[in-house]
């Protein structure tokens, strides 16, 4: 446990110092309710700094189990101490509010309890935008990749925060220079469309908040309209942010270096991906155009911009979609437990585990008509082991019974079944917004506090994919 909590030390420590930092940019904004932001900078970094000197030898986590347990932790403690500012600035008034929100920045879900947020204090904004950007890549890769010499099983750490990625290829054989060469695209990608956006006509404060929460998948706005006021240029560039955010780290990495031939063994999660977006796109904007009236321009460009925050899970609005023809706010549910590729800031089941259940199941129909055909899962042109099946298999059960279980708490607690289908997918799936009264431009704000405690479950279940937290529930995890 003590390697753990020098982890834990650390992490809390760079939690304060990015606390401080957006109470120093509030002041430098000339909002004295920014102060409030010290006490829970101070108090945060003071018990990671105690932490870390308690615990100050380098110990190597002995085993997988260490790592699981450390992962869920560091996840619940980061949203524990994040949810400080909302209350200390009185942005929130409750707990489970307070927790509701710093959940959903962490784990770039998008939801929120603020019905307004264009009044919040900059410091406050920016912090909402900050954590969101930090949970996208993960806090945890952040720190093991400033932080080379942790004396952990740095690979083990970094599959258990993130069960999602696309661990096959990596890009060295160094894992600290994997996460450091995934790093250095998300930091150029962030900085690209700063500076496209600032370029475009946002102020430089604008540019940085919507950028960090668009390239994270994450979708907070610091506009009550999302992003519906912003030109229309911008809107296309936070298209693009989004389109290649939901795109695997290690595939832009390649692209970006001319390594080619290093591409060959994504392609097909590449070619599903776009074909996701390609169809949601087309079949969105015809819907926006022959069902409500929208010329053929806004119809595409809001059938795009809507299509692709869904798939790639960011939860950004353009319009308020709970005025939407309901066959397209359905599509929109399925398309978020999908999310974008594995190894990227998206949510969801990912589109690689999506493709191999399709294929799977054609697999199985052809196995029907033709007994004694050999007939592999493909993936990439090569088999794919049955092992990798059977754990998607597994997956994408532990979704459902997740969802099932989620949705039969939230009519016991009187949530109306429209509103509480959405909610457990948008939470789990890390979209966001759901439907009824949370879905478009509305909120979490009226529901109960046991319901907001659920959908802050949900959304660390879905940051880490259910596994990791799933795996202490079992009393085999806790033998020797």
């Amino acid at each position: 446990m003590k390697p753990i909590l020098r982890i834990l030390g650390l992490l809390l420590a760079v939690e304060g110092a990015l606390m401080l930092l957006c109470g120093l940019v509030g002041l430098a904004m000339h909002d004295r309710t920014s102060l409030t932001m010290l006490p829970p900078a101070l108090f945060t970094a003071a018990v990671g700094l105690l932490l870390c000197m308690l615990f100050n030898k380098n110990r190597a986590i002995a085993d997988k189990r260490m790592a699981y347990l450390g992962v869920v932790l560091f996840w619940i403690a980061l949203a524990a101490f994040g949810m400080l500012p909302f209350l200390t600035s009185h942005s929130l008034g409750t707990v489970a509010d307070a927790a509701f929100e710093s959940m959903s920045g962490f784990a770039s879900a998008g939801a929120t309890v603020f019905q307004t947020v264009a009044a919040l204090p900059p410091s406050i904004l920016l912090w909402r935008s900050l954590s969101q950007w930090v949970g996208g890549f993960g806090i945890i890769l952040l720190v093991l990749a400033i932080v080379p010499t942790l004396g952990i099983n740095k690979y083990s750490l970094y599959t258990a925060e993130a069960s999602g990625a696309d661990n096959t290829g990596k890009l060295t054989t160094s894992m600290a220079d994997t996460i450091r060469q995934t790093l250095s695209v998300y930091l150029c990608l962030t900085l690209l469309f700063i500076v496209l956006l600032w370029v475009d006509g946002l102020t430089l404060w604008q540019a940085v908040n919507t950028t960090f929460t668009h390239i994270s998948s994450g979708g907070f706005s610091i506009f009550d309209d999302g992003i519906a006021s912003l030109s229309h240029s911008q809107q296309l560039i936070l298209l693009a942010a989004m389109l290649l955010s939901g795109v695997n780290f290690a595939f832009l990495y390649h692209l970006f270096t001319l390594k080619f031939k290093m591409l060959r063994n994504k392609l097909d999660q590449i070619s599903f991906y776009l074909l996701l977006n390609a169809a949601a796109i087309v079949f969105t904007s015809l819907a926006l155009h022959y069902r409500m009236d929208y010329g053929w321009g806004d119809a595409w460009r809001c059938g795009a911009v809507q299509s692709v925050s869904v798939v790639t899970t960011t939860g950004t609005q353009i319009a308020d979609t709970r005025l939407w023809w309901p066959p397209v706010t359905f599509l929109f549910l399925l398309l978020s437990l999908c999310g974008g590729m594995a190894g990227s800031t998206s949510g969801g089941l990912k589109a690689m585990r999506v493709l191999i259940l399709l294929r799977n199941v054609r697999n199985a129909l052809r196995n029907r008509l033709h007994p004694n055909a050999v007939n592999p899962v493909r993936l990439n042109k090569k088999p794919v082991s049955q092992e990798l099946i059977t754990n998607v298999m597994v997956i994408f059960f532990i979704y459902l019974f997740t969802l099932a279980v989620a949705i039969f708490v939230f009519l016991l607690c009187g949530v109306d079944a429209t509103e509480g289908i959405g909610a457990a997918v948008g939470c789990l799936s890390g979209y966001g917004p759901g439907l009824g009264n949370c879905g478009g431009f509305g909120s979490y704000a009226h529901l109960a506090p046991l319901v907001k405690w659920v959908c802050t479950t949900l959304m660390l279940l879905g940051r880490l994919e259910c596994l990791a937290v799933y795996m202490l529930l079992f009393p085999a995890f806790w033998r020797r």
